[in-house]
Parts: C-alpha cells; structure tokens; sequence
C-alpha cells in the first residue's frame, strides 16, 4: 500500500448514516475540501454502501438531491433493544471476539426478516450496476457461522452488489447475505468503522455516523490512533444538530432527508481541520 497516500473511511451507521455521509462529502467538496479523491477507501455497512456510490461515477450534486427525494416505499426497520442487546453481547464476549461474533452471526442466520433477494435488489439500486472502480476499495464483512472478517475488494471475485449487501446485513433485522455458499453479516460487527484497514496510509479521515463500540479497540478514534504518530488524520461524527436530525431510529427512510441535510451543514465547521489534514 502506498505510504503517503490517502484514505477515506465510511463507517456504519443506517440509512441515516448513508445520508449524513453524502451530505457531509457535498458540502466539504463545495467549500473545496474534497475527500473522494482519496486513494483507498474503506467501507463499513452503510460506508460501504456510500463508497460504491461515491466511486460511482455519479456527481456528489446528484447523490445529494437523491437523499433529499421522497422516501415512500423504502423498507423500513427498527434497531430495536434486542439488537442493541445482540452486539453488546457479542462485543463484550470475553477472550476471543471472533466468538462472540459467531454467536450474534449464528442468532442471525435463525431471526426471520424479509428475503435476501429482497434486500438485495435496495442495495443494486442505490449503487448501481456493481462494478468494481478503479480507485481501491475495501469492504468489510464477518462470516455469520464462524465470526471470522472478511474483506472484498475488486480482487476477491465478488460483485460489488454482493460485498455492499453482506456488509449492509445488520444481524437480527436484515438476512445475512450469501456469497459463494458462506453467509455474512454486517462488517460493523466487527467495528464500526474498521480504520485499521487504513494502515499504511499518511492521511485519513474517517466519517462516523456513530463512534459507540463496546470495546475501546473499536471505536474510530482508538483506531485511528493506533495507526501511528506520523498519521494525519480526523474522525468526524454527527454534531448535536446532526444527532437531533437523524433522531432515534438510523433504519428510517423519513429521516434520510434532515440526515443529509445536517451533513451538508456541518461541513461548515469541518471543512478547516480537514482541509489541514488533506492538503486542499
């Protein structure tokens, strides 16, 4: 991996975090701070889903004004206090985490959500025709039978449809997704935002819907530490403006319009310590 390249980390974070994220990109790129010209991008559920968009082809302008559109007929769903429960559980499991992932995958593979096909064809049409870009691009999994990571990239014989949607399986609400025979769940499993995938890199930004982790080696911020003192490098989360936008529930097509506004917005206080960061 190049040394002194860049690296754009997309953490997980609903849909909610998919329009902040978009949002957020749109207005830094408008006051000249522009973070898709990184040359490694790291996606996490929903950051995986705002990558192959971004790496798309498709303007930033016109990513924005599809967040804004009416939200009617999307699926919806709700994390609710059993899901919270699930991940605390798999994430404080003591000894060996890729147990207590294998646990909340194992829980995943029995819950009763809508079809897979179902919530694959969402995925093909908010990313289109899943193509691998050019730009490298990594995409973060867990096997739901094993607990172990698994990360996709244009190398790994896999449609971008089929890696953005294993990535996107939040467990007990979406089906965990089948690639090759293997079930996978949501890579935010494993961490929400995985910047260690970033090693290597001299500057990274990683946007963070949601910075909570159940272990500290897994929050953003440790992470992103963890790289080395020579890394530039910011995670930016959601302000209070943001948080009160994207309200309580992040799988909420409604709230994907404020989402994405409060993004846009607060790009008007991040533009200055990223544009330090990325040299623009």
């Amino acid at each position: 991996m190049d040394s002194d390249g860049k690296a754009l980390v997309l953490g997980g974070g609903g849909v909610t975090g998919v329009a902040w994220e978009i949002g957020l990109l749109h207005g830094l790129a408008e006051r000249g701070v522009d973070l898709t010209d990184a040359g490694l991008f790291v996606g996490t559920s929903a950051g995986s889903s705002v990558a192959a968009q971004v790496l798309s082809g498709v303007p930033l302008r016109d990513l924005f004004d599809a967040q804004l559109a009416d939200a009617t007929g999307e699926l919806s769903a709700r994390i609710g206090p059993g899901v919270i429960l699930g991940f605390l559980v798999a994430g404080l499991w003591p000894g060996d985490p890729v147990r207590g992932r294998a646990w909340l995958g194992r829980r995943a593979l029995r819950t009763r959500t809508v079809p897979e096909q179902e919530r694959r064809a969402v995925i093909a049409r908010r990313i289109g025709d899943g193509a691998w870009p050019a730009v490298r691009l990594r995409i973060t999994a867990v096997e739901a039978e094993t607990g172990e990571v698994r990360v996709f990239d244009a190398t790994s014989g896999v449609s971008l449809i089929d890696a953005v949607s294993a990535s996107c399986a939040v467990p007990l609400v979406w089906p965990p997704a089948t690639i090759g025979g293997v079930r996978y769940v949501d890579g935010g499993v494993r961490s929400v935002a995985n910047v260690d995938l970033a090693a290597g890199c001299r500057q990274v930004v990683v946007l963070a819907p949601t910075v909570r982790s159940a272990r500290r080696s897994g929050r953003p911020e440790v992470q992103l530490a963890s790289l080395g003192p020579e890394v530039r490098g910011a995670v930016v989360s959601p302000d209070a403006a943001a948080v009160r936008a994207i309200g309580a529930n992040v799988l909420d097509p409604a709230r994907r319009r404020p989402a994405a506004e409060a993004g846009y917005a607060q790009a008007a206080a991040e533009a200055g310590r990223l544009r330090a960061i990325w040299g623009q």
